[in-house]
């Protein structure tokens, strides 16, 4: 099967050039890392990382597949996924099915075949930005452009005073969700502001 090229595109200018996995698409986010060697299921999950495109460093990404036991919470929260490879023939005795059928059912754009630790050491140096991963535009100056209006999104940090931190950080995540897709130009996705 022949792989369809991706583009992950900083605010900042920077391109990185892959293949696409999981849904196709396109996905704005701010772009971060994590550098475990496993549990890529549980960061997919976790709400912490709602709004992110989410880089792991370990290089080969999806060898056990996903298990559904495996869930931080009942749906995925990242906005994207960036890997240096793909694989997408898991070997595990508890998989279920695939990650990259797994981020396609989600909805959730992955990109694979980059150099992440360029990308990490890069996001070190300079800092947290916007990004947006797509493998329907292919033209850099556009995606650049639309990850840059993202990056001038500034939502405040507020609590209302009877609220507990948790349901306000869940809430600002879910809003800052929503307007860096609506800034940039993409449609909202399913993004809930339920705070319960």
């Amino acid at each position: 099967m022949a792989s369809r090229e991706a583009i992950l595109a900083l605010a900042d200018g920077r391109i990185f050039r892959g293949r696409a996995f999981g849904a196709i698409g396109e996905t704005v986010g701010e772009v971060v890392f994590n550098t475990a060697m496993t549990g890529y299921q549980e960061v997919l999950t976790d709400p912490s990382y709602k709004g992110q495109l989410v880089c792991m460093t370990y290089p080969e990404i999806g060898n056990v597949g996903v298990n559904l036991e495996d869930e931080e919470a009942a749906s995925v929260h990242v906005e994207g996924f960036i890997v240096k490879e793909y694989i997408s023939r898991p070997s595990n005795w508890r998989c279920e099915m695939a990650l990259g059928d797994y981020l396609e059912r989600a909805g959730i754009v992955g990109i694979e075949g980059l150099d992440t630790r360029a990308l990490v050491r890069h996001i070190r140096q300079a800092g947290a930005q916007e990004a947006v991963i797509s493998s329907v535009c292919l033209d850099p100056a556009e995606l650049i452009a639309k990850a840059d209006r993202s990056n001038a999104v500034a939502i405040p940090y507020f609590t209302p005073a009877n609220d507990n931190v948790p349901t306000s950080l869940r809430l600002r995540a879910h809003c800052r969700a929503l307007l860096r897709r609506l800034v940039a130009g993409l449609s909202p996705r399913s993004v809930s502001c339920d705070t319960t």
